[in-house]
């Protein structure tokens, strides 16, 4: 009996190795490149799992989010994906994903499970995070006449930037206006750092048209008259420009700008100054894996997902690309992380726990619409904020 109890044994293992050879994962990673430490994760769960292999296919930006909805709308689900996680509305709404199985215990940093959670269901592992916070050019703000200190609040931020534009050549703050995602990125901060919500992540609610908006919508339009010529003209990346030709004095940017700024920059990295109803916050953005309905690999898939968005493969990426800290480290027992070391690094991670995600809709060149709108209204004068809060809150109804 315990001979048969054995043969049957290995007749099962034999089935479970040969079921398992055929189990191929297509794993589409957008960015277009996989890094080391991803790869070291994949090959210790493709040890873990014997007969499973994962095809790990890196798709540039600019078609990765689109090839991954077009195989799952014909049928043909990836496994896995790592994409912006702007995308989790459309991907949830159109049944193509399954729940992510984050851990209670994870310790995330403040709002950071809010970037990916709709109606207050979690539908992909956080993986890359960014923060943003003021940037100033020192050597303008002084040649004003100026001390270069971080500006508290929105007041103090304006008067820093009207002195500049009084008494030098450049422009007080560098302004996006243009019709691109990032102009709504920019007016978030400021809606954030103003105690103000877009979308509720727990009940999916609007709450754009309030008094915290308007306030930050004037605020923005306010800006305009010491920003750089022509707002409408300029989206945030092309700020970089300005700034390290010293015809800027600030704008708001995340930590990817620290290595993008000349090197004879004396600059200081500031919180984003708060608004009269608010304290300083940011914008809280992340990429996220996701797990794909339909595969046949769900359980694998999620597996993998916790596997490379936790412990040192997470810290891997946060460290060495320079984002915002997903995660608590120190309470995961790590010393001395990067991110407490420096003057900087708190900047970025002091923002947090006062922001708000990117908000989350199916459809996001809508939601963008909306804000651009906005926004453009004001910086052209064509309408009051009143009247344009509330169009933005009908629009986002729409959108929603």
């Amino acid at each position: 009996m315990k001979l048969m109890n054995l043969t049957l044994g290995a007749v099962l293992l034999s089935g479970t190795a040969m079921s398992a050879q055929a189990e191929e994962m297509h794993f589409i990673m957008c960015g277009g490149e996989v890094r080391p430490a991803d790869q070291a994760v994949i090959e210790e769960f493709e040890a873990d799992h014997e007969g499973v292999t994962v095809n790990l296919e890196a798709v540039p930006w600019g078609t990765c989010q689109d090839k991954s909805l077009t195989l799952a709308a014909a049928g043909d689900p990836p496994s896995i994906a790592y994409m912006g996680s702007r995308t989790l509305s459309q991907l949830a709404k159109n049944d193509m994903i399954v729940e992510a199985r984050i851990d209670p215990e994870a310790p995330y940093q403040p709002g950071v499970l809010n970037t990916v959670t709709i109606e207050g269901v979690q539908w992909g592992y956080p993986h890359a995070f960014s923060t943003k916070a003021l940037y100033l050019n020192c050597d303008v703000i002084e040649e004003s006449g100026q001390d270069c200190a971080a500006p508290a609040t929105w007041d103090e931020m304006y008067a820093m930037a009207e002195t500049v534009v009084e008494n030098t050549d450049s422009a007080g703050v560098g302004l996006a206006g243009k019709d691109f995602d990032n102009t709504m990125h920019q007016f978030l901060n400021y809606l954030y750092s103003n105690g103000g919500t877009v979308i509720d992540s727990d009940t999916g609610e609007n709450m754009l048209d309030s008094q915290q908006t308007r306030e930050a919508l004037e605020f923005y339009g306010r800006l305009a008259s010491v920003s750089q010529e022509g707002p409408t003209a300029w989206e945030r990346d092309q700020l970089t420009e300005l700034f390290n030709d010293g015809q800027i004095a600030m704008y708001v940017a995340g930590p990817d700008r620290l290595n993008q700024h000349n090197d004879d920059i004396n600059q200081l990295v500031a919180p984003v100054p708060a608004g009269p109803s608010g304290e300083s916050g940011s914008i809280l953005i992340t990429d996220s894996i996701v797990v794909f309905k339909g595969s046949g690999h769900e359980d694998l898939a999620h597996d993998l997902a916790q596997r490379i968005t936790s412990g040192e493969s997470q810290y891997d990426l946060d460290s060495s690309w320079g984002l915002t800290p997903i995660l608590d480290y120190e309470a995961l027992g790590m010393e001395d992380p990067y991110y407490t070391q420096g003057d900087v690094w708190p900047v970025f991670v002091g923002g947090i726990a006062k922001g708000g995600p990117e908000p989350l809709v199916e459809d996001f060149k809508s939601l963008q619409s909306v804000f651009t709108n906005m926004i453009q209204g004001i910086l052209l004068e064509d309408d009051t904020v009143d009247n344009l809060v509330t169009i933005a809150g009908e629009e986002l109804d729409d959108a929603l």
